[in-house]
């Protein structure tokens, strides 16, 4: 099967370019080198030419709450364009599938937990990364409208928080794992005695390995047409706290850790219902032990050869 994949060389789209091409499909993947998202006839023009039969938007101006924080305008301006953008193009290709991945930061911020699909716009959303939210939550009814005004058989997938090899390890930018990741690993480079983290530390979260994300949309593209979107994620979630004591015993590192309780911390608990994707035949397989020191390790090796999102 062809497949076009959108942000083919972020932590996503790289996992994914990998797992599609493993089983067996002819993969395309589309990134800034190639082509613009921002602009429409340019990524109508390509999607025409490739007329793949599956189209997967993992292509998003994504970030953490600092990110989100000072560049509310981009957050929701840029990921408008670009998946309205990918949507047109598909539809103006005949594109059968479409798989417009989101984020479980859909949901309000106070969910009764853990969240149910249904519960999305029953409440206020966290206004630290409600931009962003508001821009999947623009993309889940868009995708739908195609489903009802065109009988197209496209689905919407939710991931809870990703990680893993490829991720983007910037402080200014980056989500809590990388950061977490880079500051200890680079803590025991520099024989640092303390590590200062934002918040409280109390604030729990869920975690799922970008390669396991991949094998769910494998088997979603597949047998999944429904309105409904999905959750994907682990169905257990752990402290902030608790989150920074495995990195920092995976990094090595054996200095104090402080909280800097002045810095936000976001959304009090998150962690989804996936009941209905393990319903289809899907579990993740890789523990948060796990993918913390396999992803330690590749950022070490990557970081030695300045092939690092810093």
């Amino acid at each position: 099967m062809s497949v076009v994949i959108a942000g083919s060389t972020g932590l996503v789209g790289s996992a994914l370019t990998e797992a599609f091409t493993a089983a067996g499909h002819d993969v395309v993947g589309l990134n800034r080198s190639v082509v613009d998202l921002l602009d429409l006839e340019a990524t109508k023009k390509i999607i025409q030419k490739v007329k793949p039969k599956l189209m997967i938007d993992a292509a998003a101006k994504v970030g953490g709450i600092g990110a989100n924080s000072t560049f509310p305008v981009e957050f929701l301006s840029d990921n408008l364009r670009i998946q309205s953008n990918l949507m047109e193009a598909a539809h103006a290709a005949n594109v059968e599938r479409f798989v417009f991945l989101g984020s479980s930061c859909i949901y309000p911020r106070d969910c009764p937990q853990p969240i149910k699909e249904e519960y999305l716009m029953t409440g206020p959303l966290e206004a630290t990364n409600s931009a962003y939210a508001i821009a999947k939550i623009a993309g889940i009814e868009l995708i739908n409208s195609y489903r009802k005004e065109y009988g197209m058989k496209w689905i919407s997938l939710m991931p809870t928080n990703l990680y893993g090899p490829g991720d983007n390890f910037n402080l200014q930018g980056s989500h809590v794992l990388p950061a977490l990741i880079r500051r200890f690993v680079e803590a025991v480079e520099s024989r640092s005695a303390k590590v200062i983290l934002w918040g409280s530390g109390s604030p729990k979260r869920e975690f799922l390995h970008v390669n396991d994300l991949a094998q769910a949309v494998l088997k979603t593209s597949e047998n999944y047409d429904s309105s409904t979107h999905l959750n994907i994620g682990s169905g257990s979630d752990l402290t902030i706290k608790d989150l920074a004591g495995k990195v920092a015993i995976a990094a090595g590192f054996t200095g104090d850790i402080d909280w800097d309780k002045s810095k936000p911390d976001g959304t009090p608990q998150k962690v989804l219902d996936v009941s209905k994707i393990k319903a289809l035949g899907w579990e993740p397989t890789i523990t948060l032990e796990e993918g913390i020191a396999s992803t330690i390790t590749w950022y070490k090796e990557a970081s030695t050869q300045g092939k690092v999102r810093k």
